[in-house]
């Protein structure tokens, strides 16, 4: 089993209150699997992508970082509908996701398992599962992971769903900080600067806010290259 050692660093969009919304669901992939730590993603209305629960901060900013850069095994366990195993990152990752790997080699993960979450025939989601130590899944392990997943995929839909419906921002700072064109805006301006991912997303929320605009408007301005980072003041 997995030492329970998530990280403790705070990342921009995610505290304590955060983690505990639906902590639950996460928590159950931890107490049955023999894994660090869990999270659950959803895809909501316009393909946007919400982190739902966390059982630690490093679980989420496993995600964040993933979201970011769109790469990793997230990524490829959403577009595929198979589970993705990589049983140590450090070793397996660098030839699929090079800037993934470089981002999280530093960060205690060695192996990383993402389980899509069906809605009938459809991926609706993902649930992300690290361990600080590396090694594969068995085969139970995997069938348990899978069962889980059939089981909170109902319960995280609907959450995600009543977030972006109610646009209740300001009880989990996920719902408009978590959209894709944010995701890809900081990956640009992580690639253009040389930084980490979360200050990245800082330094792009801080150009929204001096610059009187939205932080989804900022990310489109990137996104679509009117901005570039390197030419803007520290």
């Amino acid at each position: 089993m997995c030492p329970g050692d998530g990280g403790d660093e705070q990342i921009p969009w995610m505290d304590a209150a955060s983690l505990s919304s639906l902590a639950h669901l996460s928590a159950l992939f931890v107490a049955e699997l023999p894994v660090t730590g869990a999270s659950i993603s959803v895809i909501t209305h316009g393909r946007s992508q919400s982190t739902i629960s966390a059982s630690d901060l490093l679980a989420a900013k496993l995600d964040e970082i993933q979201f970011a850069l769109g790469e990793g095994p997230h990524w490829d366990a959403q577009q595929s509908g198979l589970p993705v195993m990589v049983s140590d990152i450090l070793v397996d990752g660098q030839a699929e996701w090079p800037t993934f790997n470089g981002a999280v080699a530093s960060l205690g993960v060695r192996a990383l398992f993402a389980f899509p979450l069906y809605l009938g025939a459809v991926t609706v989601g993902v649930a992300d599962l690290y361990c600080s130590s590396p090694g594969p899944l068995g085969d139970r392990a995997v069938e348990t992971a899978t069962m889980l997943c059939r089981a909170v995929v109902a319960p995280a839909l609907k959450h995600a769903i009543r977030l972006a419906d109610e646009h209740d921002v300001g009880q989990t700072g996920l719902a408009v900080e978590m959209r894709r064109d944010v995701h890809q805006a900081t990956g640009m301006i992580l690639a253009q600067l040389g930084i980490s991912a979360t200050e990245a997303f800082v330094r792009l929320k801080a150009h929204a806010y001096s610059s009187g605009t939205t932080l989804q408007q900022a990310a489109e301005d990137v996104v679509g290259r009117r901005i570039d980072f390197r030419d803007l003041p520290e």
